[in-house]
């Protein structure tokens, strides 16, 4: 009777002025269940002649509760929040929207939400705790998940279950944690129906809010967070502890502006599937120990444009950014380690080997304005590898790449090797700006690999590169002559070699640049301070610029690569700038064709021994102008340029072994001085072209002594005054080419 009073007290206030202000009445229920109903569409409220049963007309519907079911009614504000609170084994629910479309369907600690309402935007705000529940979600329009600080587990399917098609905006309010956790086998669920993981959704989910997400995904083949629809995360700090699958998964891309993101996963850390991955913002950290997986992923565009990347890949042939289409870093800071090995697959009569890859495109791979760190450890790793270009016009990379190289049989069925490379490209490699720094001190491993072009500086920028590789050699096959091996060079490509601006500085435990067609540097400061053979192609030429080489072997070398004293057509051309070259074992200057020089300023530091010389060639040598000094040995086998050359050039040899700290000294009649040079090394001949040598002129030769007021660059000494030499000889100018002994 109490009850029933209460009702009829209700129901006689309606139309007092009490009311007026509010426009909810709220029946709370003994299930827990508080159901809003707009006081407008109240038309009246009668009860059951047995006084047990409550109803109530609304203008389209009647309906009705049993008293006992009824603990209180309230009336207030309108509302579009539903809010569900968990409470261990059963749910609180708050449904103003109960009359208006939006149905909740509670099941212990399973709710069920089915909205078909037009309204949009209704937040659906989820609190509490369950260690067996779940949410799962069908809506007609947009809407807004609220976390209040909740806590499900389901130990058989995904905690958050999004069915709906609409966009789901997640709001993590501030100062909460919320966390989400699966079951390691699923139910089974409707026909039709997905669920990828431990929070799923079939809609776009934008995330935001500063507070906290957590997901602990234990489902078998499930992802951690995951939608079929696009990800847009904007803010909030987001953890996957752990993922069978991928972490955070989204079938058509996932889009990061903001936030604090942390993934453990077995599989893909952040995968953007068949559509992008775009990281304008936040902070992102990923850890992948298993094989074959990918830090970062889409099969479309990649882009990083800000905020700041820490990847980690551990497993063999992983990846830890991997497109496959383009990869653009254009901005942010990336800190990548990959440290797996790379894996043999079955190809043909052999193996073709998968590597564990820093950076990895299917595409283009370019860096305009991003700073990249790479640590790359594990046997045969790729720091940055690209199946088509690389293109860097700005920003930073700095690679450091320990991983050994190792042999293999090929899938031709020969043996071969893969080794490790810093920059690695199918297509051309091309960095007009920027600073890179590489560091390769595995066995054979590479600094840069281009099955193309090597592209360096244009006109107006300027790039910086530094490359170092410090590995041993690997033995491949053969013996003697004819034994193969896998080595550390600097730069290795099919294709040509243009350095046209910048800095280019290089110490390689083999080559510094080798190229199968060209070598061409133009207004470029190239230095290579440590090598076996510093330049190697078929053709190099030299335009201008700032070029300084060391090598154990040939300095200079054009080359097919035949071998032989026969002319193979390759050709050296110095037509300006300033060139340095020292070789220890080697030849200064050696070509299996022809050398043409210019102009410019040459430099020799020949070996000290025989049968090397300062500079060899089998085709023809002609010196057309420019200042060409070269040191080297008593062979037989010291050649001078030819008599074709429009400048005059000295072949001057002589028996005794003149040490590194004895100068040579050359002055014309007037005693102007011609030539002062201090080599490197021991030296036993000299040959010297110059402008200043004039047919019929007298000149001598000076040893030792002392120069005093000039400048000594790279043995060279301009200005100053030379005195205290030993008169060795004098002689007259007579032809192109003149011979003096001594």
């Amino acid at each position: 009777m109490r009850r029933k009073t209460m009702l009829l007290l209700l129901f006689c206030i309606f139309s007092s002025p009490l009311l007026l202000a509010q426009e909810k009445m709220y029946i709370h229920q003994s299930n827990k269940m508080t159901l809003g109903i707009k006081i407008s569409a109240v038309d009246s409220i009668w009860f059951s002649n047995d006084g047990l049963t409550a109803f109530i007309q609304l203008t389209d519907t009647l309906v009705n509760y049993p008293i006992t079911a009824i603990d209180s009614i309230t009336f207030g504000d309108n509302s579009n929040t539903v809010t569900l609170s968990y409470n261990g084994s059963d749910v609180t629910v708050v449904n103003p929207l109960a009359f208006e479309g939006v149905a909740v369907t509670v099941t212990g600690s399973d709710v069920v939400v089915n909205a078909t309402t037009p309204v949009q935007d209704i937040n659906f705000q989820l609190q509490g705790s369950t260690p067996d529940g779940m949410f799962k979600i069908y809506t007609l329009k947009r809407y807004n998940l609220v976390m209040n600080g909740i806590s499900i587990t389901n130990p058989d399917g995904p905690a958050i279950n999004v069915q709906s098609e609409k966009k789901t905006t997640v709001i993590l309010n501030d100062g909460t944690t919320n966390t989400f956790t699966d079951g390691p086998v699923y139910a089974e669920p409707p026909s039709g129906e997905d669920q990828d993981g431990a929070f799923f959704s079939e809609a776009k989910l934008v995330i935001s809010g500063n507070g906290s997400l957590i997901i602990n995904g234990f489902g078998e083949d499930q992802h951690g967070l995951c939608t079929d629809d696009e990800m847009d995360i904007q803010g909030g700090v987001i953890t996957v502890n752990s993922a069978v699958k991928d972490g955070i998964h989204a079938n058509d891309g996932i889009k990061i502006s903001g936030g604090t993101i942390h993934v453990t996963s077995e599989g893909d850390g952040i995968d953007g599937d068949e559509g992008y991955l775009t990281i304008t913002g936040g902070s992102i950290t990923t850890i992948n120990d298993s094989e074959d997986v990918k830090g970062m992923a889409s099969d479309s565009t990649l882009l990083i444009s800000g905020g700041t990347v820490d990847v980690t890949v551990n497993g063999d042939q992983s990846k830890g950014l991997k497109s496959d289409r383009e990869i653009v870093l254009s901005g942010g800071t990336i800190t990548i380690h990959n440290t797996g090995d790379a894996v043999l697959e079955t190809s043909g009569s052999g193996y073709d080997p998968s590597y564990c890859t820093a950076i990895k495109s299917d595409g283009n791979v370019t860096i305009s304005g991003a700073e990249i760190t790479i640590v790359t450890t594990g046997k045969g790793g790729k720091s940055i590898s690209s199946d088509a270009d690389l293109i860097m016009t700005s920003g930073s990379v700095q690679i450091t790449n320990s991983g050994n190289g190792a042999t293999y049989v090929n899938s031709s069925g020969v043996m071969d090797a893969y080794v490790a490379t810093c920059f690695s490209t199918d297509g051309d490699i091309d960095i007009t700006g920027g600073s890179v720094i590489t560091s390769s001190s595995g066995s054979a491993g590479k600094g840069f690999s281009s099955d193309a072009q090597l592209n360096v500086g244009n006109e107006t920028s300027s790039p910086t590169i530094q490359i170092t590789t410090t590995g041993a050699r690997i033995y491949i096959s053969g013996s003697g002559q004819n034994a193969n091996y896998a080595e550390a060079k600097a730069i290795k490509c099919d294709s040509a070699v243009l350095i046209q601006n910048g800095t280019l500085t290089i110490s390689s435990a083999d080559d510094g640049i080798k190229s199968e067609t060209s070598i061409t540097i133009n207004n470029a400061t190239v230095t290579i301070n440590n090598s076996v053979e510093g330049l190697e192609a078929p053709f190099i030429t030299i335009n201008s610029g700032n070029v300084h080489v060391s090598a154990s072997d040939d300095a200079i070398n054009t080359t097919f690569g035949s071998g032989g004293e026969f002319d193979d057509g390759s050709l050296m051309s110095i037509n300006g700038g300033y060139l340095v070259v020292s070789a220890t074992q080697g030849d200064g200057l050696d070509s299996n064709g022809d050398i043409v020089i210019n102009g410019g300023t040459t430099i020799v530091h020949g070996p000290s021994n025989a049968p090397e010389v300062g500079m060899d060639y089998n085709g023809s040598c002609n010196v057309n102008a420019g200042l060409l000094v070269i040191s080297g040995s008593n062979s037989n086998m010291t050649q001078a340029p030819g008599n074709t050359s429009q400048q005059r050039s000295l072949k001057i040899m002589t028996n005794q072994s003149l040490s590194a700290t004895t100068l040579f000294h050359i002055q014309d009649a007037s005693a102007n001085d011609v030539l002062t040079f201090q080599p490197v090394r021991k030296y036993y001949s000299i040959i010297f072209s110059s402008s200043a040598l004039v047919a019929g002129a007298s000149y001598s030769i000076y040893t030792g002594g002392t120069c005093t007021g000039g400048t000594l660059t790279d043995g060279l000494y301009t200005g100053g005054t030379y005195s205290g030499g030993t008169l060795r000889k004098s002689f007259t100018v007579s032809g192109t080419v003149t011979n003096v002994n001594f």
